[in-house]
């Protein structure tokens, strides 16, 4: 495994890290910061799981500012290939280059030139692999997303932070990559995939970090709608009411909400811009529909 390198924007302590990603506006709580902490001391891939909308993929963005190391995204789906995630050639110029060389050379001085790493169309985790120090943070999103097959051919990566490459060799990390693996548990990952990782669960923040989290992305909204946002959100996530939602608004639904709110010119929560204004709190029709009988309920004061 590579040798970290030492860099002035490596938080010396878990509380250094807190007040970093407070102040590029990332709210965490401290296990998870801790878990962040582990992941760059120890150079090891760091598993996120959790709901849509809880903070995840942002948390690789703000690293990517506090660490002052270029982000790389991996974003997964069903059908993925290896060569989308880590490298294809350049068939184009290789067959310019043949053409060139047909006349003047040896079909095996032409092989051994068409499959040169000039000819190599690198793809996210082979650019986080050959990043200089001190090496990039890589977001793998979504893997829960990609197959079976796909989680397999990671595994070399993730746990060596090398990969094969029959034409070149084996092609190890200049510098260990902070790699971010996020899933939506839409479907359990591989063992082999979790042992390779530190994990975290993320769940949906409490009524203070969501508050937080709201004032430091609208700084327009007064402190008494934000109240009421953290207020209302926070009641809409816990039971009763959270068993009629097929899916709770996130951390990301919070913020659009309120950016909303301050674009409508509102000063204060009502049923009727509630009404107005769901869809963007909700993104299914029966969610929409199953909210707007209890916009009372969750409007009444607490007791």
């Amino acid at each position: 495994m590579p040798e970290a390198a030492a860099t002035t924007t490596e938080p010396r302590d878990i509380d250094g890290l807190l007040a970093a990603l407070r102040g590029v506006g990332y709210h965490a709580p401290r296990a998870l910061a801790t878990a962040v902490f582990l992941a760059i001391r120890l150079q090891r891939p760091l598993l996120l799981e959790g709901e849509p909308g809880v903070g995840k993929t942002e948390l690789a963005k703000a690293l990517s500012r506090v660490l002052q190391r270029p982000l790389l995204r991996l974003q997964c789906y069903d059908g993925m290939e290896q060569r989308e995630a880590l490298y294809e050639w350049n068939h184009t110029a290789q067959l310019l280059h043949m053409r060139a060389a047909q006349n003047t050379a040896t079909p095996e001085q032409i092989e051994r030139e068409v499959y040169q790493e000039r000819y190599l169309i690198r793809r996210p985790l082979l650019q986080a692999l050959q990043t200089p120090p001190p090496g990039a943070v890589l977001l793998i999103d979504e893997v829960d997303r990609a197959d079976e097959p796909f989680e397999a051919f990671l595994l070399e990566y993730l746990g060596e932070y090398q990969v094969s490459i029959p034409e070149l060799g084996t092609i190890t990390a200049m510098a260990a990559p902070l790699t971010i693996l996020t899933s939506n548990r839409t479907r359990d990952l591989n063992d082999a995939v979790k042992r390779r990782c530190l994990y975290q669960w993320l769940d949906h923040p409490d009524r203070e970090r969501e508050l937080a989290i709201v004032r430091g992305q609208v700084p327009q909204a007064s402190a008494a709608l934000t109240e009421q946002i953290a207020r209302f959100v926070e009641r809409l996530r816990a039971q009763p009411f959270s068993n009629a939602f097929q899916r709770s608004p996130g951390i990301a639904e919070s913020v659009e909400w309120a950016k909303a709110l301050v674009a409508l010119d509102t000063l204060t929560l009502d049923p009727e811009v509630i009404q107005d204004t769901a869809g963007i709190l909700f993104k299914q029709r029966e969610d929409v529909a199953a909210l707007l009988p209890m916009i009372d309920q969750l409007l009444a004061p607490e007791v």
